[in-house]
């Protein structure tokens, strides 16, 4: 409500890039479109860039917050607050969860506007996937957290899963396509699955049993990453 032009460019930020691989899916042919196993490039993109926000956006948000509290010299009467640290670093996360909520809505629009058809999709299995991708990046954004307690600058998790998400997870193009080791640090990724369970959900109209190898997945991401 009160930074406008802010929202403004953060929706653009959003909507751009749908057009764009919109166009480079529709230029790139039916040869490219038919490797991938959905409706469509449309909606295999639109799935994509939704989510992959919820990792990138939120990872540096608990890092950015982290290296912003140790400039205005705050960060210690955080640590020692009621809140504590565990409180301190999920709060932070907060804004980045809701940020990215909005994003994912406003992108799955512009693919109905574009034709991307979710009529039958698994809204319950779609959510169960997004709570444990949620899980497993507040995880990453603690770690990335951590980092910049002793980097200040620099901060290679942060770098990795803001940059390199959207060419190794699956965002816009399948990992199938992928060179064999770089194929296999995809599958490290836990946006890997989640977007792979998410299309199957949300465009497919996948059961749950039929989720149940990427709800097992994601589980033992979390299990691994939010204690670590």
């Amino acid at each position: 409500i009160s930074y406008k032009t802010q929202v403004v460019l953060n929706v653009l930020s959003w909507v751009i890039p749908v057009f764009t691989y919109y166009f480079v899916g529709t230029s790139l042919g039916q040869k490219f479109v038919s490797s991938i196993n959905t409706q469509n490039y449309t909606a295999f993109i639109v799935v994509g860039l939704a989510f992959q926000g919820y990792v990138s956006s939120v990872i540096t948000t608990i890092s950015g917050r982290m290296r912003n509290e140790q400039l205005f010299g705050t960060l210690e009467y955080y640590m020692l607050s009621p809140t504590g640290v565990f409180g301190m670093l999920l709060y932070s996360a907060a804004w980045g969860f809701v940020l990215n909520t909005i994003n994912a809505i406003v992108i799955i629009l512009v693919g109905i506007g574009l034709g991307v058809s979710f009529i039958n999709a698994n809204i319950i299995g779609a959510l169960i996937i997004i709570i444990e991708l949620l899980v497993s990046t507040l995880g990453l954004s603690m770690m990335a957290g951590g980092i910049v307690m002793i980097t200040k600058q620099g901060n290679p998790i942060s770098f990795f899963f803001s940059t390199f998400t959207t060419l190794l997870s699956g965002t816009v193009f399948p990992v199938k396509i992928l060179p064999g080791f770089i194929k296999d640090i995809s599958y490290a990724i836990p946006l890997t699955f989640a977007l792979n369970g998410l299309r199957l959900a949300l465009l497919d109209a996948a059961t749950l049993s039929q989720l149940s190898y990427y709800f097992l997945i994601l589980l033992l991401f979390d299990v691994i990453l939010l204690p670590l």
